[in-house]
């Protein structure tokens, strides 16, 4: 194979952008002031991924109201904190703190409900809560947690410049994620890059995929779309993201898990698969079966 024929084939397995819109200012909770980046009018959901949002802000009345308790159904919450800490508290009697870059999975399964609140009165609080939808033969599943402090996740430098902090899955160096046994096998990605710095990832060719650009910019893609900052990167088919920062660096969320294909039903706070299971997910809470 020639050389132009053999990148003309690399170029064509990586993953361009298939849609860039910025994130949405949004409200939820009690008053918690935040970024929508999945979720929106703009962007409903990717495949398996139903919502994406960002909150961070140094002013106490943006996010001090919390999220004081609520129900949830059929799908999953991950909430990483980069700045700040929150305690979370559920109905089984589950109760902890998360803190500077720790990651909470919380599989909701069939019902739960809980409450997220900032254990703190000033300061910055920063993060992100992804939702992860659940496959129709899983949704009803016990609730369960997977928990981890930011000494026990793994953060894998890279030669050009810069680290990735590994959630869940693999790089293509070897570093895994501490959280396991998830349905849609996701991989979720904190990469930060020096000015100028690549980074490549393979991502299983089912999957469907994002990138959130949280400082700086990048360039994506054998095209190199530019992704300023707070922008969102839906990434279309192929096996292999590529990423370079620009002279001002950057740092962003990859992320992707196997699409379900399956229909969604939302209601609130409960995802289901048709409109008749989230009325019941309704009628279960009211009469207090979660």
């Amino acid at each position: 194979m020639n050389v132009s024929l053999e990148n003309s084939v690399q170029a064509a397995t990586v993953r361009e952008v298939s849609q860039l819109t910025p994130g949405m200012p949004a409200s939820d909770g009690a008053g918690v002031q935040l970024t929508r980046i999945v979720g929106s009018p703009m962007v409903d959901m990717v495949d398996p991924f139903l919502l994406l949002d960002a909150f961070g802000s140094d002013k106490p009345g943006d996010y001090i109201a919390g999220f004081p308790d609520h129900p949830h159904r059929g799908f999953e919450t991950v909430t990483y904190i980069l700045a700040g800490r929150m305690r979370h508290k559920d109905n089984a009697g589950h109760e902890g703190v998360i803190g500077p870059g720790d990651v909470q999975w919380m599989t909701a399964g069939r019902g739960i409900v809980h409450s997220e609140m900032p254990e703190q009165e000033d300061g910055l609080l920063m993060g992100f809560q992804l939702w992860v939808n659940l496959p129709g033969k899983d949704k009803m599943t016990a609730p369960r947690y997977q928990e981890f402090p930011a000494s026990e996740i793994a953060v894998e430098d890279l030669d050009g410049g810069g680290t990735v902090k590994v959630i869940a899955g693999r790089t293509d160096a070897g570093a895994e994620g501490p959280v396991k046994d998830i349905s849609t096998d996701p991989l979720y990605l904190d990469v930060t890059l020096t000015p100028g710095a690549h980074f490549g990832q393979s991502v299983p060719a089912p999957h469907g995929g994002f990138i959130y650009v949280f400082e700086g910019s990048v360039s994506v893609g054998a095209n190199g779309t530019e992704v300023p900052t707070g922008t969102l990167a839906v990434l279309d088919e192929g096996a292999r993201v590529e990423v370079t920062a620009s002279d001002t660096g950057g740092r962003f969320l990859l992320i992707s898990g196997k699409r379900l294909n399956e229909p969604v039903a939302r209601g609130g706070p409960f995802v289901m698969n048709t409109r008749a299971e989230v009325l019941q997910a309704f009628q279960d809470y009211q009469a207090g079966r979660f």
